[in-house]
């Protein structure tokens, strides 16, 4: 009955980030340099948004699963978009990497 609700109101089930990772998935930080070494999930890449159109060509396997973070969410869902128009097909967004982080621990 809960899956009926969600369904009639456009819910999508919960990602479960933690799953992803153990599936070896890339965790993308798409905040500035001086941003990230601020701070960051352990092992992820930092890509800054405004550069993922000039360095998607370094992600080579499109079928890679991909989470993209950032401090809110908006930059990341910025470059789920570009990495989906660009024929990625696992990208999620994790939205702000600190809750990410408890997400993934």
């Amino acid at each position: 009955m809960l899956q009926t609700i969600r369904k009639l109101l456009g819910l999508k089930p919960a990602i479960n980030y933690k799953l992803l990772v153990q599936q070896q998935a890339i965790i993308i930080d798409v905040r500035s340099k001086t941003e990230f070494n601020g701070g960051h999930i352990d092992g992820a890449i930092n890509i800054p948004v405004d550069k993922i159109k000039t360095t998607i060509d370094t992600l080579k396997n499109k079928n890679q699963i991909i989470i993209t973070c950032c401090a809110s969410g908006i930059r990341s869902a910025s470059a789920k978009a570009i990495l989906l128009a660009n024929g990625y097909t696992k990208v999620y967004n994790g939205g702000g990497w600190r809750k990410l982080q408890s997400n993934i621990l």
